[in-house]
């Protein structure tokens, strides 16, 4: 899993069972770091204050209110290269 860019085109890219998936990288509860939380099969956890989302495809699956979708971007990988359409 990685972050990449800056401000709110900052975007995580993470490898889910052998496919990219690509989203928002600023949880919109209060603007964590996803790309520091902890990636467990297709879900990260935001590092501040818990939210958990399905990287692959952009819902929050547990927190304490509800959130919004993050974004979510394709992703294409060509040899060694992975390109996100943003």
């Amino acid at each position: 899993m990685k972050g990449v860019g800056e401000g709110e085109k900052k975007l995580l890219v993470a490898n889910v069972g052998g496919k990219f998936y690509a989203m928002r990288s600023i949880c919109n509860h209060e603007g964590g770091p996803l790309e520091d939380g902890p990636l467990f099969e297709n879900e990260v956890t935001c590092p501040w204050h818990g939210s958990v989302w399905d990287v692959t495809t952009g819902k929050c699956t547990w927190f304490g209110e509800p959130l919004k979708d993050e974004p979510t971007y394709k992703v294409i990988v060509e040899g060694d290269v992975v390109f996100v359409e943003i």
